[in-house]
Parts: C-alpha cells; structure tokens; sequence
C-alpha cells in the first residue's frame, strides 16, 4: 500500500470554474495563432505517440476540455481514459466534443496528477500536455513524473517550457522587467532548464526515447516521449 502523502498545492489551479472552463474550450480557436498552434501541438502528440509505439490504451492527464481527444480517437480500437484536477473542465469537455468522440472515452477520472489513485500499470502510456511548464519546483516535478511511471506500463509523453531558443531568452528579459517594475511575485508559468527536466526524468525513473520542438529555436514548448523503467 503506498503511503499517503500531502499533495502539493499550486494556486493555478483553482481557476478552473465553470465560466474559465468554458473560456479553454474555445481560446485554441480563437484567432489564427492558437488555430496554428493548436494544429501544430496537435501534429506533436501524434508523433510523439507514433514514438511510444502507439500504445493501446492512455491516460489523458490534464485532458482539459478534451482538446487532444481527436488525436488520441485516430488509433482504432486504443482505449483512451481520460482525467482532471478540475471537475469543471471534464464537464464542458464531455458536453462541448461531438457525442462520438465522447463514445470513445473509456474512465473518466477526476484527480490530481500528483496522487491519481490509480492502479500500478493502468495503462500502456500517459499522456500529459501543457501542465508540467506549470511546476517549479524539482521535486514537485519528480513526484508528479513518478506517479505517471507507476501508473503507465511503458511510456510517458509530456510538454513544456525549455531554455535554449528565442522564445525562452524572450521570456526571461520580460520576467527581468516585470521583477523591476513590479517587484518579485508568483508566476504560474516557468520555463526550465534542459538539464535540470532532463535530470528530473531519470530521478524519477525514466529514459528519453526521443523529444521534438514546436519550432526549433524559436519556440519554448517541447514535447519529450519517456520509456519507463
């Protein structure tokens, strides 16, 4: 029986009512930048899941309000489960996808991805975008990822913020700033060193299989696919 621990808390987290919930379904859509973001994230987790090997059955965690879903549906016959810390965001993404998809969705689980209560090996892969750019802290991380390497019997699939390209020199230069003009504060976005999520993995027991870039040094996102054990 694993010992039951506190969960650590992110304030980014409870902004997730009903209205906000809403507002996430429709921003990727919004304008021909997150229309073009959105395809080309997208076209990432379809590759990055072709490099796990196609695995017949995933957690999406965060799923949000499914916008991954389509993705996750063209592989027949994968059993796709799918859970969030927010309540919210699983009920607009079960009442705004096409009753289809939804057909298609095996669990719907409401939980955190620190502690899921999950079973070991649930699932053949987890599938977790836009979420750990959301972590600081090492350790936070580190947990998070060894709860994804208990609960998956092969592979982990994650994004987020890197250094190393415009995008992330762009963004510390206007941290910079704000920190002079406003004085230190909290942020709920972060981006991380290669080194240090790369050290993270392995503390966590996980190995690179590969890893691809939204834009080759100009954007910050990159998505890594990890082999368990």
């Amino acid at each position: 029986m694993r010992e039951a621990t506190l969960v650590p808390h992110y304030a980014f987290s409870e902004k997730y009512d009903i209205e906000h919930a809403r507002n996430y379904f429709e921003k990727h859509h919004a304008g021909l930048r997150q229309r073009l973001t959105n395809w080309r994230e997208q076209g990432m987790a379809r590759q990055a899941l072709a490099m796990a090997g196609r695995p017949r059955s995933v957690l999406d965690l965060p799923c949000g309000t499914g916008r991954f879903w389509e993705v996750l549906a063209e592989e027949d016959g994968r059993r796709i489960n799918v859970a969030d810390n927010s309540r919210h965001m699983l009920d607009v993404g079960l009442a705004l996808r096409s009753p289809q998809l939804v057909r298609r969705l095996g669990d719907v689980i409401h939980c955190s991805a620190f502690d899921t209560g999950l079973p070991d090996d649930y699932v053949e892969c987890v599938f977790c975008f836009r979420l750990l750019h959301h972590i600081d802290q090492s350790a936070d991380r580190v947990r998070m990822l060894k709860e994804f390497a208990r609960i998956s019997s092969g592979t982990v699939i994650v994004s987020l913020w890197v250094d190393g390209n415009y995008r992330a020199f762009r963004h510390r230069i206007k941290r910079a700033r704000q920190v002079r003009e406003n004085g230190p504060r909290p942020y709920n976005r972060h981006v991380v060193r290669r080194a240090d999520i790369e050290a993270d993995f392995a503390a966590a027991g996980l190995s690179i299989v590969g890893h691809m870039d939204l834009l080759k040094f100009w954007e910050k996102w990159r998505v890594y696919v990890l082999s368990v054990g």
